[in-house]
């Protein structure tokens, strides 16, 4: 959250506005309010977040905002970014788009990337609806109305070239009002074209108004309008050729499906057209479902998602819950497997700025230990770790713990709340600079983030379950070039505990790489015993490549079975081997053509397959083509019928 990380440039607190906090928006003596954190503050602490271990920085929106919004005591000001009025410019009280190129530039310089936090769902708050209130208004009560006066269905027409023309004073449950100061005050000027908003009042939260209503009284965008879907590749179009190198998409699942498939290919197309194939978009889809979660990778163009499962299972496992929900959630990660990517791709965290600091949601009791534990986790496992900053100081946060009670500042804070709120530590956070690069968080969160860039298998290696018993849990990593096994074991008890863990390697020596434990053996059935110590996780290393059958065993079909299927499918193969990689592809029977599900590692791989588009009668050939340690391929088929 730029405006909270480090002030480089005093003159901008104020955003060049005059008068007082409600016409600036800065007080830095309010939790709702700017407190004077800039672009020109990231560069000067680059070494602080570069010595951290990042690899990147996401940035919280950093688009001109509306500088204060709201009424009576709940006014408060846009330093979160989420407030928008002009997606071109960078907002004045965090700098300039020049200073922004030069931070790229710099990051750049240092291997490092820069992600962007953008918006599509809504705008700043400008229009009212006048006297009529704001309460949300079903499409059963008051359907959508074209211009002519005939009822639209929107689910029908979304992404259309025929979307029909709507009009203002008629066209929708409430008459769009904006106060004619800010009649054109949106950037770019169709944004000020009121037709292009849903109108209907705030969201409830349940059901049509998720993606129809206005989401906490912020402006609601008509996505399912091609001119708005238009109207953003071409805005983000131009940020990435500023050389941004990523984009996380707030409010998600608030947008209709059909702007995400057409507003993911515009990016992906662009990113193409500049030679930026790699460029990551991710979604905060604010749910802990995987089954919610995995359709958004597989179906709706996005490379990745936030890992909110596995933010909800890490919390759970540190705080006592045991290792069941983990090993659920890791086990829904097949959804996510396609011909691009996998589970690994998926940016996992502990905390945020909405929800509340990891250190406020672990458990009071060994809470520092608590803590470490879950980062532990969170850069042992699967996926891409996030630190939310502040974390890495031992932030906790008060009150409820979210929203602005956990946005502190690390530069010296004038808010008292923030100076009176005890570090995960005990110590009081006081108003002090905090870049320690001493803080144990610190030190914790960079022995591991060099531990991952040292052992490609702990950052980009298939991950394979191996115990999930009480508060005890273990999976193993695998590079596939290297195939060597990284053996990952945790404890979340209050006690040392000895766990024999069935590893992917017979015979083979285990040595430390991270923790307090001993060198252990594997027998002959592939067992090794292992010392935790309590709230701990340690990682040992094979020294040799994982082990296989003595002769190849083909991929032997066990889902689907045999007869018709219909809805989300899983396609599994037991691939009679410890360590194994499974390539699924499918093609209607007869045809030539071949249609990638993507690869998944162990002798009981998964990938998952939506024939709902498929009309009944269709006969599928499934095809596994499985590669053992030993690089020996062997490869199997299964017809089946949709229906």
């Amino acid at each position: 959250m730029t405006d909270r990380f480090a002030n480089g440039d005093p003159t901008n607190d104020t955003g060049g506005l005059e008068g007082d906090r409600y016409a600036t928006g800065f007080d830095p003596t309010d939790t709702g309010f700017y407190q004077g954190g800039d672009l020109a503050g990231l560069l000067e602490r680059l070494d602080y977040i570069e010595g951290l271990g990042v690899s990147a920085i996401w940035l919280t929106p950093s688009f001109a905002n509306k500088p204060v919004q709201g009424v009576g005591a709940n006014r408060s000001a846009g330093y979160h970014g989420y407030w928008v009025t002009d997606f071109t410019r960078i907002d004045p009280h965090l700098g300039t788009n020049e200073e922004l190129e030069r931070l790229i530039d710099e990051l750049h310089a240092r291997g490092m990337r820069l992600y962007f936090d953008i918006i599509t769902n809504h705008t700043a708050d400008v229009i009212s609806y006048g006297p009529a209130g704001h309460s949300y208004i079903a499409t059963a009560a008051k359907p959508y109305l074209d211009a002519e006066g005939n009822e639209v269905d929107l689910a029908s027409v979304a992404g259309s070239d025929d979307f029909p023309e709507l009009d203002a004073e008629t066209s929708f449950p409430y008459a769009p009002v904006v106060d004619p100061a800010e009649a054109d005050i949106k950037v770019p000027a169709w944004l000020n074209d009121v037709t292009l908003y849903h109108n209907r009042g705030d969201t409830t939260w349940a059901g049509e108004s998720v993606t129809l209503g206005d989401f906490a009284g912020l402006d609601d965008l008509m996505t399912e309008d091609p001119r708005v879907v238009d109207g953003f590749i071409d805005v983000y179009s131009d940020w990435m050729d500023l050389g941004v190198d990523g984009f996380r998409i707030d409010t998600v699942k608030h947008v209709n499906e059909e702007f995400w498939a057409a507003f993911t290919e515009g990016l992906d197309a662009h990113a193409a057209e500049i030679g930026k194939d790699d460029f990551f978009v991710f979604g905060e889809v604010f749910d802990a479902d995987p089954n919610l979660l995995a359709p958004y990778v597989r179906d709706r163009g996005f490379d990745a998602v936030l890992d909110f499962a596995f933010q909800s299972a890490a919390l759970d496992f540190v705080n006592g819950a045991g290792s069941a929900h983990l090993a659920e959630v890791f086990a829904g990660d097949a959804g996510y497997t396609t011909a691009d990517g996998d589970a690994r791709a998926l940016p996992t965290f502990l905390g945020n700025h909405d929800m509340g600091r990891v250190g406020y949601l672990v458990r009071d009791q060994d809470a520092l230990a608590r803590d470490e534990l879950a980062h532990e986790l969170l850069f042992l496992a699967r996926g891409q770790p996030v630190v939310y900053a502040g974390d890495e100081q031992g932030f906790v946060g008060a009150g409820d713990g979210a929203d602005r009670h956990a946005r502190q500042s690390l530069f010296a804070t004038a808010t008292p709340e923030y100076a009176d709120q005890p570090l995960i530590t005990g110590e009081i956070a006081g108003a002090v600079d905090r870049y320690d690069p001493d803080a144990p968080l610190y030190r914790l969160i960079a022995e591991l983030a060099e531990l991952r860039k040292s052992h490609p298998a702990l950052a980009t290696g298939a991950q394979l379950e191996r115990i999930a018993d009480g508060s005890s849990y273990a999976f193993s990593r695998v590079d596939h070039a290297e195939r060597v096994e990284h053996l990952v074991v945790l404890n979340a008890g209050g006690r040392e505990v000895t766990i024999d863990v069935p590893t992917l390697t017979p015979g083979a020596a285990f040595s430390v790489l991270y923790g307090e434990t001993d060198a252990t053996t594997a027998d002959a059935d592939g067992v090794a015993s292992v010392a935790v110590p309590p709230l701990s996780a340690v990682v040992l290393v094979a020294d040799r490549q994982v082990g296989a059958p003595d002769a190849a065993v083909a991929p032997v079909f066990t889902s689907p079975e045999p007869g018709e299927i219909d809805g989300i499918v899983h396609v599994d193969v037991d691939t009679g081997a410890l360590w194994s990689e499974t390539s699924f592809s499918w093609r209607e029977v007869g045809s030539d053509e071949w249609h990638g599900l993507g690869t998944a590692t162990g002798p009981g791989a998964r990938v998952v397959h939506d024939v709902r588009p498929l009309a009944d009668g269709t006969r599928i050939e499934y095809r596994a083509v499985t590669i053992d340690a030993h690089d020996r391929r062997t490869a199997a088929s299964h017809v089946v019928t949709t229906g």
